[in-house]
């Protein structure tokens, strides 16, 4: 069973980067996609982007789209959020997530979740 914490979440200025990491225990790491998802208060958490098992596929959402990039390190067990221009609009927790679905947009296709951290954008 793999278990996930984010961390590097925190309180940066419009137009900053930020890059969160997501650990994950456990020797089942590589067999999962990995995506990461986002919830603003009063709103339903969303789909920021996924990685496939290898690191060779990349799936972002159009907001996030040239801003956004997924990378992982299977050798690490982590996955990585690397956030550039941030916009207050993306003030969020942000949590990651495994699958070994294909599915990768959807977040009831994916078994296991971090506990969040959150990113807040100050204009």
């Amino acid at each position: 069973q793999v278990q996930l914490v984010e961390s590097g979440g925190g309180l940066v200025q419009a137009g900053d980067s930020l890059r969160l990491s997501c650990a994950a225990s456990g020797r089942s790491f590589s067999y999962y996609a990995m995506g990461w998802f986002r919830q603003a208060p009063g709103k339903e958490r969303e789909f920021v982007g996924a990685i496939n098992w290898s690191g060779g596929s990349t799936y972002y959402t159009d907001s996030v789209k040239g801003r956004f990039f997924i990378t992982r390190d299977n050798a690490k067990n982590t996955v990585y959020l690397q956030m550039n221009s941030l916009k207050p609009e993306d003030t969020a927790i942000y949590y990651c997530a495994a699958t070994k679905s294909v599915l990768f947009r959807s977040d009831s296709s994916y078994d296991l979740w971090g506990q969040g951290t959150q990113v807040t954008v100050s204009s």
